[in-house]
C-alpha cells in the first residue's frame, strides 16, 4: 500500500509511520544520534579531501555517509531525530506496514530508509491568510 492508498484508506498523510532518509541531505553531523533518547540510530561516516577547483581555491574536507541505520524495535517514534536534523534529511512517511519476521528485520539500513522517501507526502501549503510577524533583532529601545 503506497502513501496515496493509505490516505484513501483513512490514514492521515502526516501520520508517523516509518522514518525516511534523504541521503543527499545527510552531512553526517550526528545530531539525530546524539538527541535520540533510545539510541536506536547508528551512523558511520568518513571524511574525504577534495582537491582545489575553480569554485574552491583550497582543498576541502567533506563528510561521506557510510552507514545510516534505524532500529525500529527500539524506536519510540518521538520524532526528535526528524526535528533536530538541520538539513531535512529525515522525514516521516505515513507507511506503517514494515514489520518483519524477526527483530533483525526491524533494523532498516540506509538503502531501505532511502526507499521510504518516495512515500513521504509533500509539505502542506501555508495558510494564505497567515501573518508573518518578523520583528527582527531586539533593540535596547524595545526593552521596556
Amino acid at each position: 500500500m503506497n502513501g496515496a492508498e493509505q490516505v484513501a484508506a483513512g490514514r492521515s498523510p502526516r501520520a508517523r509511520g516509518v522514518i525516511a532518509l534523504l541521503e543527499d541531505s545527510c552531512t553526517v553531523c550526528m545530531l539525530c544520534v546524539r538527541e535520540c533518547p533510545d539510541w536506536c540510530i547508528e551512523i558511520d561516516g568518513h571524511t574525504e579531501t577534495l582537491p582545489a577547483d575553480e569554485t574552491h581555491r583550497r582543498p576541502r574536507t567533506v563528510a561521506v555517509l557510510d552507514r545510516f541505520a534505524i532500529d525500529f524495535s527500539l524506536c519510540m517514534y518521538c520524532g526528535i531525530c526528524v526535528e533536530v536534523c538541520p538539513f531535512d534529511a529525515l522525514h516521516w512517511s505515513p507507511v506503517a506496514e514494515y514489520a518483519g519476521t524477526s527483530l533483525r528485520d526491524l533494523t532498516h539500513e540506509r538503502e531501505r530508509l532511502a526507499g521510504w522517501e518516495a512515500t513521504v507526502p509533500p509539505p502542506t501549503a501555508l495558510d494564505s491568510h497567515a501573518v508573518h510577524d518578523d520583528a527582527g533583532p531586539r533593540r535596547s529601545a524595545d526593552r521596556g
